[in-house]
């Protein structure tokens, strides 16, 4: 798991190990200090020293005290240096991630639990990296390190704290198994707790209108509740393992000081020995003790890390291809015998398809829902690779292409687009960032939206609102239409795009499909006969098999009347 920690954060292995060397140094100067200290109270008390006899002692003290006090400065800031880049390396690891499954992984896991993973999981690896790891070494080595220079002024006090020392982290471990499964728990409530709250929020306006506010309210608050209790439950089990150490610790600095006390009323030990190991006897203690503050943390750190581990670990679409594409002549489409079944199913959604797509040409995909179209446009945007067969672009393996040269060939336009919060320049602007003003203005034109977008109060730049809150659907079909202009990709992939358009903006759309296939390869998804009439070809899906390819008849039953259903049972690419 540290490996996986660290990997791509090779600055933070620095960090942790230039925090643990400031922390032992930090000790050996607290020995140092205590030394000084014994030496300047024996010498007052037993030697009845002078204050000017003893200023080169005090003067030393501070300085130590001084050095002591910026080396745990500088333990402190490597360690949080530390855990912010493993924090943000970890982050940026598991978006690229999330982006490289698409939406094909998406769509069976719940979105608040992936945003809770990716914010509030990934910051609890700042402590259990920051404080939990460098303590774990320390609490071996500093130690050691007192019990090592204790032994040779006194061999029984040395001996002592060693049999004590390791009676705190065994009941530190017996505590803490107890505790682990409560902090999975409230993990698992959180995720829970953040993926509900965003659904009931997203799902707002319907809950209004059927009358289920009040419930979903009632399940909020229960789900809060369960997060409340469960996390009581890891913070009293966190307090009860910092009480039993400190009170173990507390025991076991009275048994050296009583031990002591005895050996120097027998004459067995001098003061100056016996007060200096009284010192570093709760030194000795103090990394056990901080072990045990940093443990809930490492607990809560692992088990996010155990998750976030789990998303890392899922095998994405394969993106070893290196071979260069040139679609200078337009871009042809071939898929051979492909196949893909999804996991924990048994029929198959795409089942052999062998179907070709000419450059230039206009391909209507028509079958009824269920019928393994949306998984074939997955498969063709490559969120999902075939587990038969092959896809090829102008002959050459869509697996021996890197993902993003494939991708930077397709635009696609779904059925239900997202529109991010910005304005709608912005939102257009998303199919190519280096494009100016007149071209977004042009692809605007192209998609049959600039005629709403004068009408807004602030044109191209009034702001959409989230999901596009703000615009009609049909407005933000056409947005995402003048995307696929404005990238100007070989391949236009539309997802029934004239499903939320009225008849008069169909109507802009037929004339601006006819720009678009210019040059251009199309492959529509198409429920409506008027779609369906402007390919050059249709090719028919039922059941995940191919059942009928070729050019456009007329107005043949088999394909204008095979569904004039307008939503998809499938999950649709965003």
């Amino acid at each position: 798991m540290h490996k996986e920690l660290f990997r791509g954060a090779r600055s933070a292995r620095i960090a942790l190990a230039l925090a643990v060397v400031c922390a032992i140094l930090a000790a050996l100067a607290t020995i140092a200090q205590m030394t000084l200290l014994s030496e300047i109270i024996a010498g007052v008390f037993l030697g009845h020293q002078t204050l000017q006899r003893e200023a080169p002692l005090l003067l030393s003290l501070l300085g130590v005290a001084a050095v002591r006090a910026l080396l745990l400065l500088l333990r402190t800031l490597a360690g949080s240096w530390a855990g912010t880049r493993v924090t943000v390396a970890m982050r940026e690891r598991l978006m690229v991630h999330l982006v490289r499954l698409g939406p094909a992984y998406g769509a069976g896991e719940r979105t608040g639990e992936l945003v809770t993973t990716a914010t509030e999981g990934v910051e609890r690896l700042h402590a259990y990296v920051s404080g939990y790891l460098p303590q774990v070494v320390l609490s071996a080595v500093i130690p050691l390190l007192i019990a090592g220079y204790v032994l040779p002024l006194d061999w029984a006090s040395a001996l002592l704290l060693l049999v004590t020392g390791p009676i705190i982290p065994l009941l530190m471990i017996l505590v803490g198994s107890y505790a682990r499964d409560h902090v999975r728990r409230q993990w698992a409530e959180l995720s829970h707790l953040g993926a509900h709250f965003l659904d009931a929020v997203q799902g707002l306006p319907t809950l209004v209108v059927f009358g289920r506010a009040p419930a979903e309210h009632a399940r909020v608050v229960a789900v809060s509740r369960r997060f409340r209790e469960a996390t009581m439950k890891a913070i009293r089990l966190a307090s009860l393992s910092g009480l039993v150490l400190e009170f173990m610790s507390a025991a076991a600095i009275a048994l050296v000081a009583v031990t002591l006390g005895v050996r120097l009323l027998d004459g067995g030990i001098t003061f100056s020995r016996a007060f200096l190991v009284l010192l570093l006897a709760p030194e000795f203690y103090r990394p056990l003790r901080e072990l045990g503050a940093h443990y809930h943390a490492g607990m809560a750190g692992k088990a996010a890390a155990g998750r976030i581990l789990e998303i890392l670990h899922v095998p994405a679409a394969s993106d070893s291809g290196s071979e260069p594409l040139q679609p200078t002549g337009g871009l042809a489409l071939a898929l051979s015998g492909v196949t893909y079944t999804y996991p924990g199913t048994a029929r198959p959604a795409i089942d052999g398809v062998t179907l070709s797509l000419p450059a230039g040409t206009f391909t209507a995909l028509v079958g009824p829902s269920g019928a393994g179209k949306s998984t074939l446009i997955a498969l063709l945007l490559r969120f999902r690779d075939p587990q038969g067969g092959t896809i090829s672009a102008n002959g050459i393996p869509l697996t021996a292409l890197s993902v993003d040269a494939w991708r930077e060939q397709v635009a696609l336009v779904p059925q239900r687009p997202y529109l991010f919060h910005g304005s709608v320049r912005e939102n257009i602007r998303l199919a190519r960032p280096t494009a100016g003003d007149d071209e977004v203005q042009r692809a605007a034109e192209l998609a049959g939206a600039s005629a709403f977008i004068a009408q807004l109060p602030r044109g191209y730049d009034t702001p959409v609102g989230e999901r596009g809150a703000r615009l009609s659907a049909g407005q933000v079909q056409r947005l995402a239409i003048a995307r696929a202009f404005l990238k100007d990709a070989p391949l236009v992939i539309l997802d029934e795009p004239t499903s939320s358009l009225d008849p008069e903006s169909e109507s802009l759309l037929g004339r601006s499909l006819g720009e678009l296939r210019r040059g251009r390869t199309l492959l529509v998804i198409a429920h409506r006969r008027a779609t369906i009439a402007a390919a050059d070809r249709v090719a028919v899906l039922e059941g995940g098999r191919l059942v009928e390819s070729g050019p456009t008849p007329g107005r043949e039953p088999d394909v204008c009347d095979i569904d004039t259903a307008e939503q998809h049972t499938e999950p649709v690419p965003a």
